[in-house]
């Protein structure tokens, strides 16, 4: 699993789905990242990530939510307290080529591309992974409360997010949205 969906804090463990209203949480400024922090009753703050340190050392936010790499590289752990695997997000990398581009290609071409994507993926995601349990523990040797938001909250969770969901579906589009659903179901069996 990519472990995108970490939240981290100064205030309190979260344990429970509640434990997250009321939070000044820092996020993408998107209307998608606004959305969902509010439907969990916590107050979204859209920040540029580069002003993200000093917001949170300065406490004008309580917290975040970002990988754990990227918790560690940035040394979130200096001056946050808390971090909570929330599973609120799945984090997928894209590959991307422009339309004139891909269509200067010979079929050949495409098709090593696309295997090239493929097998570069595949180590990609086995990388973060494997990285995630000694990045954990580097953050707890650093000074931050590690914990794990239980099935159930996150059960609750995904409730919680159905009407962004909704709300986002039109511009996003409904067959992406169905894909993309149907693989996180695939996921988490």
């Amino acid at each position: 699993m990519n472990f995108s969906g970490t939240t981290t804090n100064n205030r309190r463990p979260i344990t429970k789905v509640e434990d997250i209203a009321g939070l000044k949480l820092r996020v993408i400024p998107n209307p998608i990242n606004v959305d969902w922090v509010s439907a969990l009753g916590a107050n979204p703050t859209p920040l540029p990530f580069p002003e993200l340190y000093a917001a949170l050392e300065q406490r004008a936010v309580d917290g975040q939510e970002n990988p754990v790499a990227t918790i560690w590289g940035a040394k979130f752990y200096e001056v946050q307290k808390y971090l909570t695997l929330t599973y609120h997000q799945y984090n997928p990398q894209s590959v991307v080529v422009s339309k004139k581009f891909w269509d200067s290609l010979s079929a050949d071409d495409r098709r090593i591309l696309q295997e090239a994507a493929l097998e570069s993926a595949k180590f990609q995601r086995q990388q973060a992974r494997a990285s995630v349990d000694s990045t954990l523990d580097n953050l707890k040797k650093a000074g931050m409360q590690v914990s794990e938001l239980p099935a159930a909250e996150v059960a609750k969770m995904r409730e919680r997010m159905k009407p962004v969901i909704a709300k986002h579906t039109a511009a996003v589009g409904e067959a992406t949205v169905a894909a993309l659903q149907a693989e996180l179901d695939k996921l988490r069996k």
